[in-house]
């Protein structure tokens, strides 16, 4: 059995990251200059867009299964490309009074925004 504060810590690492957290990694990052590849925040940032952006995609081929309407039509996967910059820019375009919002629903939205479904 595992002990409680293991509980608590695994819990706590599976909080959703928030867009204001992310942002703050990424400056941090900046700073680091060519640093920043060797730091933990880096692997940290790029898993979370790893996960967030297959998620979005299982959610969207999920959707389709059960012939529902998805929730963005977006360009068959390896078309679809947003480099880092990107991200970061759509990101900073959310008000600072609003970034407490997880990556995932700010992606999300972005995706949404960018590849409505027509009709």
């Amino acid at each position: 059995m595992l002990h409680p504060f293991l509980l608590l810590l695994l819990a706590a690492g599976a909080a959703p990251m928030t867009v204001a957290e992310f942002l703050a990694k990424a400056d941090s990052l900046k700073a680091k200059g060519m640093l920043a590849a060797f730091s933990p925040d880096y692997r940290l940032l790029r898993e979370e867009m790893e996960q967030v952006a297959n998620g979005w995609r299982a959610e969207l081929a999920a959707q389709q299964a059960a012939g529902r309407k998805p929730h963005s039509c977006p360009p068959p996967k390896g078309q679809v490309r947003m480099g880092g910059p990107e991200l970061l820019a759509e990101f900073q375009k959310i008000p600072a009074a609003q970034r407490n919002v997880s990556v995932k629903t700010a992606f999300y939205a972005i995706m949404q925004r960018r590849y409505p479904c027509s009709g």
